[in-house]
């Protein structure tokens, strides 16, 4: 039997989890399908597994979050149940120092909550007006990077291919074999060469600092959203995206040269750079390979990827959604 598509699988999971805890789950929106299903709820609660009614949700930093309103959060990574707890630990705890995050609704008792093998969270709506500027991430993550490590378990970023070694290995269906083992055999080469380079001291990452995890709220001020990343390493991992962006995804010269003034260093100066870039470019087929069997983008974006990567064409353009 084919699998359902990922959105109609993400829709039920959602649909349960809601009427298990006492959330009215009708009219949700479904967002974005990547990393994760994101579902935009329209606030209404029937009074389930509420933590204390604190409706709420504490000291929110950016003071630009909806009251009741919740964004629902389905992960498809495979190593979601071990991650998640400690992402919601470490957005409260910047939220509480009021850093400019995302916070999880902390009306919603015991997250994250496993169903049926999905993880899901519940986070604080955030109206947003217009797009950040790669300036403001710049200096978000400046400060981010200046951050103690929070008092949690938060794992070391030493594999950043992880992930697509393993869709590789388990995704077998939406892969020939020429295209396995080239693959394969790219990812060891890559993660050989993660392995040597000469980075900076290690510090709190985002994971995925890409313009799109950036929220600009209705008074203009941003909110880093998407914290599955969220690890201690090397700053270079989180200033690579922007650079990518430019590589990539339409990002012009001057976003790039904006955001590392803001920074206050450039990555382009850095040896490591030019693999850096090589693996950020393997790091973005992985979340295609997973989802290809059950999102139609998917199976659509992964053939431009591949073949341009196997071409070793560094400058093709690639998607985040189907092009208009």
């Amino acid at each position: 039997m084919e699998p359902a598509p990922l959105a109609e699988e993400a829709f039920e999971v959602l649909r349960e989890v809601c009427a298990k805890i006492g959330v009215d789950a009708r009219g949700a929106r479904l967002l974005r399908l990547r990393s994760n299903a994101v579902f935009k709820l329209r606030g209404n609660m029937a009074g389930g597994n509420m933590a204390g009614g604190n409706m709420a949700g504490g000291n929110m930093a950016g003071g630009d979050m909806a009251g009741g309103e919740m964004v629902v959060r389905i992960a498809t990574a495979p190593d979601a149940l071990t991650r998640l707890p400690v992402v919601v630990a470490v957005a409260r705890w910047l939220a509480d120092r009021g850093f400019p995050t995302v916070r999880p609704a902390d009306e919603i008792a015991d997250q994250p909550i496993v169903h049926d093998g999905r993880v899901v969270t519940f986070w604080r709506y955030v109206p947003s007006r217009g797009r950040p500027t790669t300036r403001q991430l710049g200096r978000v993550l400046r400060s981010l990077h200046r951050e103690p490590v929070p008092p949690v378990g938060l794992r070391t970023l030493t594999d950043p291919l992880a992930e697509v070694r393993h869709a590789v290995e388990h995704r077998a269906e939406v892969l020939t074999a020429g295209q396995r083992s080239w693959l394969s055999d790219r990812i060891e080469e890559l993660t050989g060469r993660w392995r040597d380079l000469d980075t900076g001291p290690p510090v709190l990452l985002h994971g995925d600092a890409w313009i799109d995890n950036l929220l600009r709220c209705q008074d203009g001020h941003v909110v880093l959203c998407d914290w599955d990343g969220v690890a201690v390493g090397p700053r270079e991992w989180d200033l690579v995206h922007t650079y990518h962006g430019q590589r990539r995804f339409g990002l012009s010269a001057a976003d790039v040269d904006e955001f590392a003034r803001a920074y206050g260093s450039d990555l382009r100066l850095w040896p490591g750079y030019g693999t850096l870039m090589e693996v950020r470019d393997m790091y973005a087929v992985g979340i295609h390979i997973r989802n290809a069997s059950g999102d139609p983008f998917s199976r659509q974006e992964l053939p431009r990827r591949l073949d341009s990567l196997t071409r070793g064409d560094g400058h093709a353009r690639w998607y985040m959604a189907a092009p208009a």
